[in-house]
């Protein structure tokens, strides 16, 4: 399969080619979504048609897609025990190694698989790395549609402005068939605390805070990868 050039960067093959050397015959492996993953599912497809035997368990529609474009195996959660490794990208990464996700919309998936996984390896260039969760200002929250307005209530309660996800003019739909609101957030000073107010509203299915969850961080800068691991 031939991607255009700007969804994959050239700048991101190093950290995908770290990642994929991670990876062992046999793994059942988590394949993330977003453009620093699809960069890392594309390695893999070429050692897959190499021989190497693994099973994917895909993140998003669009992933699993291209998983089979690539002839990767898949496979699901109710048939397996365990994931042994996920692979996935990050919008902010903060130095506790705490992320934000989602800005791709497969957040309650990516964070389903990735709790699944006995080890999260996360991909990203530099340009990611954050002081504080929230820098960015964007923090994607998964909502039932039926739950729509009582959550836009209740997150402005919180202090933030919540706009539902649009895409091509129209409300861009999960693959699990909800509303995304994309939360206007300052930099966050209690992540762990947040979560916990925003997950508490009826209606909120995840929030994009992956907190405690990411093992290792490959950050490409230049021609260079740099290794960050949880203690």
């Amino acid at each position: 399969m031939n991607n255009p050039p700007s969804n994959n960067p050239a700048g991101l093959a190093a950290i995908a080619q770290a990642a994929v050397d991670m990876i062992q015959d046999g793994f059942v492996v988590g394949l993330g979504s977003g453009r620093a993953a699809t960069t890392f599912i594309e390695s893999l497809g070429k050692k897959v048609g190499e021989g190497l035997r693994i099973r994917g368990v895909p993140t998003s529609q669009a992933t699993a897609d291209l998983a089979a474009r690539l002839a990767i195996p898949l496979t699901t959660l109710d048939a397996i025990e365990k994931i042994d490794i996920t692979v996935d990208g990050a919008d902010e990464v903060d130095p506790q190694m705490d992320l934000i996700k989602g800005w791709g919309g497969a957040l309650v998936r990516e964070k389903i698989v990735a709790a699944a996984s006995d080890r999260l390896v996360i991909v990203v260039g530099s340009e990611k790395l954050v002081s504080n969760l929230g820098i960015r200002s964007k923090l994607p929250v998964e909502v039932v549609p039926f739950a729509l307005g009582l959550c836009r209530r209740r997150i402005a309660q919180l202090g933030f402005q919540g706009t539902v996800r649009e895409a091509g003019g129209k409300v861009f739909i999960t693959d699990n068939g909800n509303y995304i609101l994309d939360c206007q957030v300052p930099a966050i000073a209690n992540p762990a605390e947040l979560e916990l107010q925003l997950r508490a509203i009826p209606g909120v299915l995840g929030t994009g805070l992956f907190l405690g969850m990411a093992e290792t961080i490959l950050i490409q800068e230049g021609d260079d990868v740099q290794i960050r691991g949880r203690s």
